[in-house]
């Protein structure tokens, strides 16, 4: 699928305009020039009739790609068993739901280290999405893609290259990068377009060229502290990272073809927009 700029989420400016949803979200998505849409189930898989009624046709009938975000409970390196079948099963439920609506991406946070070593913590997100996997077989569900997330907070689990060793349980797998989270964890580390591509350079190198073309991109800029990640900020913001247009160039000399979400506060769909046209000015020769 060619690359595709969308919100996660309604900005504020769905909201306040008071559209219907999803009945309003193409014509909406159209006026930015954008073709994505992640739906949010942070706070659990809680979809309306209404949705699953009209939103597949909807995303289908205007070239929309539509991938999902899973619970933020989900806890893959949870020391507690009974935590980690409940997370698999929450990825389950989360896989059934983004197949009703057309959605073939799911994003999963990783979990916590605790009080365990990172390698114990990693070993036990792999269980897990070894498990996860094998649910989504049995359940005619093999086409839905887990998408591990790069976490934020220092203590998380979730580098990039702890991500790419999730990513290594499965072929099917997808990385989810985002570069926020990169940059506020190595507190403001993504600065140039050498520091992109070491990240890119990186996942070729493990995962091969084809999924770190396709990969899930998550961006925003993020106020961090000494323990990382602290807040969502907008584009607007000067003092913290980091840049998107370095990403976009990198992006269009290697030809990736990511699917890109933007999770600014409040901003989603502007900040988006402004990065698809950044992509487009410079893959036309607009810089040069």
């Amino acid at each position: 699928m060619p690359i595709s700029f969308g919100p996660g989420g309604n900005s504020d400016s769905f909201t306040n305009a008071k559209k219907r949803f999803p009945e309003d979200l193409p014509e909406y998505l159209r006026g930015f020039g954008l073709n994505a849409y992640e739906i949010e189930c942070g706070r659990g898989v809680n979809i309306s009739a209404k949705m699953y009624a009209f939103l597949p046709e909807l995303a289908t009938e205007n070239n929309i790609e539509v991938t999902l975000h899973t619970p933020y409970y989900i806890s893959l390196s949870s020391e507690q068993e009974e935590i980690r079948q409940k997370s698999a099963n929450y990825i389950l439920q989360s896989a059934e739901a983004a197949m009703k609506l057309g959605a073939r991406k799911i994003v999963v946070h990783s979990g916590s280290c605790a009080k365990m070593s990172r390698e114990e913590a990693l070993a036990l997100a792999k269980e897990t999405l070894k498990k996860s996997r094998k649910l989504l077989i049995e359940n005619n569900l093999s086409g839905i893609i887990i998408c591990p997330e790069t976490m934020g907070k220092i203590n998380q689990l979730g580098t990039l290259e702890e991500v790419i060793e999730l990513c290594k349980v499965d072929e099917s797998f997808l990385p989810c990068v985002d570069f926020g989270h990169l940059n506020a964890r190595s507190h403001g580390g993504i600065k140039t377009k050498s520091d992109y591509r070491r990240i890119f350079d990186t996942l070729e190198d493990e995962l091969g060229f084809k999924r770190a073309q396709n990969l899930h991109i998550h961006f925003s800029k993020i106020q961090y502290t000494e323990g990382g990640e602290k807040t969502h900020l907008t584009f607007t913001d000067t003092e913290y990272g980091p840049d998107y247009e370095p990403l976009m160039e990198v992006i269009a000399e290697q030809d990736y073809q990511p699917s890109i979400i933007c999770e600014s506060d409040g901003t989603q769909a502007e900040d988006a927009q402004a990065m698809k046209e950044y992509y487009k000015r410079f893959i036309m020769g607009g810089f040069y």
